[in-house]
């Protein structure tokens, strides 16, 4: 190898490929994804800190505290807000090189590792469930989350909507079940349910124009209802039930109507063919 060959060796191996400078400025979208991050960060460091400081003062049994829940589903509600606001900024402002990337790593944080570690709370230090069923009902959730971003990145729908439970409303659907039962089996399947519903081809609609008003005024009402409870724990069971219901009904119901959509169009196509014959 001759020295100018090594030259341009060397040259090819130290020069960047790609708009290296503009892929590390951050947009105003990108520090709202960062948001959802350090909510999620936040949220688990709440959790793990509730087990590590009640485990310390009653010598190893541990009961989850109703306080320190609500303060980790509020940090990842606000975490919704950045990741419902960021798509909106970019597309009104600009978008950074790595808006995407950034956003789906965000989300792996606060809808995927957070709700999972949530669960491992919420089941793990009870006698009720064996301690593998409540991991694997976790890991499932935090799979099913990878899954269903790492989808969303390479595969569009005609119709423009997601294809499967987005992975906040997932998200919040776990959390909803975990406000609501007591863990067991049934709540286990549950939870798997939703796993199954994010990695499933069932289209949700995408939350744009009013719909995107209803999810936020949605966010902000839970966020309400939470810090009442925190507030006023003995008085503030009823709006989390109700609110924990309403959601889980949503995502309920929205496979539900596709299914009798779907059906009455093969019905409607079977009625035409027939008059066509």
């Amino acid at each position: 190898m001759t020295a100018a060959d090594a030259g341009s060796w060397q040259a090819d191996e130290e020069e960047p490929r790609g708009p290296v400078g503009k892929a590390f400025r951050l947009s105003a979208a990108d520090s709202l994804s960062l948001g959802n991050a350090v909510c999620g960060f936040l949220a688990v460091c709440v959790l793990a800190y509730s087990a590590i400081q009640q485990l310390q003062v009653d010598g190893g049994r541990f009961t989850p505290a109703p306080s320190y829940f609500a303060t980790a589903i509020v940090l990842l509600l606000i975490g919704a807000t950045c990741d419902l606001f960021d798509g909106l900024v970019a597309r009104r402002f600009r978008a950074s090189a790595m808006g995407a990337e950034l956003d789906n790593l965000a989300d792996v944080i606060s809808f995927g590792f957070a709700p999972a570690f949530m669960i491992v709370i919420w089941g793990g230090f009870t006698q009720q469930v064996p301690f593998m069923a409540v991991l694997a009902a976790a890991a499932a959730v935090l799979v099913a989350g990878v899954v269903r971003l790492a989808r969303f990145a390479c595969v569009k729908t005609k119709s423009g909507d997601f294809m499967g439970l987005p992975i906040p409303m997932g998200a919040m659907t776990v959390i909803s079940i975990v406000l609501l039962f007591q863990p067991s089996i049934w709540s286990l399947l549950a939870v798997l349910g939703v796993a199954w519903l994010m990695v499933s081809r069932i289209e949700y609609p995408k939350p744009k124009g009013q719909l995107a008003a209803v999810v936020l005024g949605w966010i902000m009402v839970n966020v309400a209802f939470l810090t009442f409870w925190v507030a006023w724990p003995s008085g503030g069971d009823l709006p989390i039930k109700i609110g924990a219901t309403m959601q889980i009904a949503l995502v309920a119901a929205i496979p539900l109507r596709v299914l009798f959509y779907k059906r009455e169009q093969r019905r409607e196509a079977e009625r035409i063919g027939h008059y066509k014959g």
